[in-house]
């Protein structure tokens, strides 16, 4: 039986997690199909990787929330007084700056990498965007902060200053700092207008 498209997707994001390259001809082979009927259900290279990386950070930020969810219930501030959504991007961070396959993804094609992955008008950012967005009104509407700017924009201001910090090696010649990065996204979403 021929794999559907979110099957192929799910099959290039375990590839990316290995660290395996997703050369379409290997990976259509390795699937059983023709890279036609690979190109025809999920696209090109570009819009495989995309969708397989979006699959990748959907289920880290799920796995962050429910990292929270375990540690802490229902509340919007842990003890220490940290808000619930700057925990889950903080863990969400660490676990993508840590995913080895990834990273090697980003040493090895780091244009491509970086294109797919900011691309504001591609199959991430869009997404990641939308995710920060529903993490931030979640907090909102339990009463624990109210934003400075429209969440929209507070979004696309953590999800780029996050990608700056995530990819600073590639962009900036800069190791990451992801603390510096959660020092900054907290005084982002917890500045008074």
């Amino acid at each position: 039986m021929s794999p559907t498209a979110e099957e192929i997707v799910r099959a290039a994001a375990r590839w990316i997690g290995q660290g395996t390259r997703l050369d379409t001809r290997t990976f259509a082979a390795d699937l059983g199909i023709s890279r036609s009927t690979l190109f025809r259900r999920v696209g090109n290279r570009e819009d495989l990787m995309g969708e397989a990386l979006w699959y990748m950070a959907d289920r880290t930020m799920a796995a962050a929330t429910r990292a929270w969810r375990e540690a802490n219930g229902d509340v919007v501030r842990d003890a220490a007084g940290e808000l619930r959504c700057l925990a889950a991007m903080r863990r969400y961070r660490a676990a993508i700056a840590g995913n080895q396959g990834f990273r090697r993804l980003i040493d090895e094609e780091p244009t491509v990498a970086i294109r797919v992955l900011t691309d504001p008008h591609g199959r991430v950012q869009p997404r990641v965007m939308a995710a920060h967005v529903d993490l931030l009104r979640r907090d909102v509407d339990a009463g624990g902060f109210t934003p400075a700017v429209s969440l929209e924009s507070l979004s696309y201001a953590i999800v780029r200053l996050g990608e700056a910090f995530l990819y600073s090696d590639v962009q900036a010649g800069r190791a990451p700092d992801l603390d510096a990065a959660s020092t900054l996204l907290a005084a982002l979403v917890e500045a008074k207008s």
